[in-house]
């Protein structure tokens, strides 16, 4: 199905006037016939005024239908006209149209409401009587041309290690084809929205949370620290990207998503916060000690350079192990001086 646009249908103001005109001269018609068969006293000017009457009651009963044809539509809004079941074209931009007053817009998303931008419930028309309230909504046939964001809900995805995590995703997206849109697929809102939570869950199942070793994000045998925490940018590069090809059928273009969540599912949270903890007090631990062995090491140096204490070998593992003590405990030390003498 390929779009066709209908151009130079941008007459509507032109129909609107004439049609009025018509209808006003119809009127004048119908009272001057009435006039003439009320005061005719021949036959012929009965026939004349019947005739007058009858006419223009015709012309008042069916100048009205083009006025039925008349379409407004706003800056990036477009209808999907069909001709008793066939598509004969699409009109956009803004602008006052007159179409074939027998076609019809189709839009079957029209009353479709997802969690995006656009998808705005309209006001109501309510009437009541003795708290007695109806409420009745008429539909829109008109297809959105805007930038859409659809904001999908959270979803538990299991990442490449198994690993539970929530994840969700915003995607800006338009449509640039109707008539792929309107008929190529049932609801383009719902294809959109159900092709987001597949594309999103193959791509996460290639990812772990955080960067792991042996994992190959890339499919080309090569080890890499790609994940979902640290590669976020590239992750949601290629989200877009799998659901763009998913939607290319429907008429849509994808022109961005984004992770808008992300963290561990609530059953394992607390383990792998346990394990981050864990993992960065190992860190802190370990920078430390080489700074402590750093700082041993240059104290035994500078006594030896300046010869202030010969120190044998049992002194210095001693010394040793006081100084990687001191440096190395979560508290401060307690000293304890020796008065005698060192040996």
């Amino acid at each position: 199905m390929e779009e066709i646009l209908l151009k130079n249908k941008k007459h509507g103001m032109r129909t609107l006037l004439l049609c009025i005109l018509v209808e006003a001269l119809a009127i004048g018609g119908i009272i001057l016939g009435a006039v003439i068969d009320s005061q005719g006293n021949k036959s012929i000017h009965t026939a004349l005024g019947m005739t007058i009457l009858v006419a223009s009651l015709l012309i008042v009963c069916v100048a009205w239908i083009p006025l039925v044809g008349l379409r407004v539509l706003k800056p990036q809004e477009a209808l999907a006209l069909t001709l008793f079941g066939k598509y004969i074209g699409t009109i956009k931009g803004e602008g006052f149209y007159a179409l074939n007053p027998f076609c019809v817009a189709v839009n079957p998303a029209a009353q479709t409401k997802l969690n995006q931008s656009g998808d705005v419930g309209k006001a109501n028309a309510q009437t009541s009587d003795n708290e007695l309230k109806i409420s009745f909504n008429i539909p829109d046939k008109k297809i959105s041309l805007k930038i859409m964001t659809l904001n999908n809900n959270r979803q538990k995805i299991n990442d490449c290690l198994g690993n539970p995590v929530e994840i969700g995703i915003a995607v800006m997206w338009r449509v640039v084809d109707t008539a792929k849109a309107v008929f190529n697929v049932d609801n383009y809102k719902e294809y959109l929205s159900l092709q987001c939570d597949s594309a999103l869950r193959n791509i996460v199942r290639i990812y772990p949370y955080d960067v792991a070793p042996g994992v190959d994000t890339t499919g080309d045998g090569v080890e890499d620290d790609g994940s979902l925490r640290g590669s976020s940018e590239i992750v949601a590069s290629r989200i877009r990207d799998e659901i763009q090809a998913r939607v290319n059928d429907a008429g849509l273009e994808i022109i961005e998503a984004r992770i808008t969540y992300l963290a561990y599912a609530p059953e394992i949270a607390a383990v792998m916060l346990q394990r981050q903890q864990a993992s960065a007090i190992i860190d802190a631990r370990k920078m430390i000690v080489d700074g402590a062995v750093g700082m041993v090491e240059m104290a035994l140096e500078r006594l030896n350079e300046n010869q202030l204490v010969q120190l044998d070998e049992e002194r210095k593992a001693a010394m040793v192990s006081n100084l990687l003590v001191v440096l190395c405990g979560n508290h401060d030390a307690q000293p304890v001086v020796n008065t005698s003498s060192l040996y």
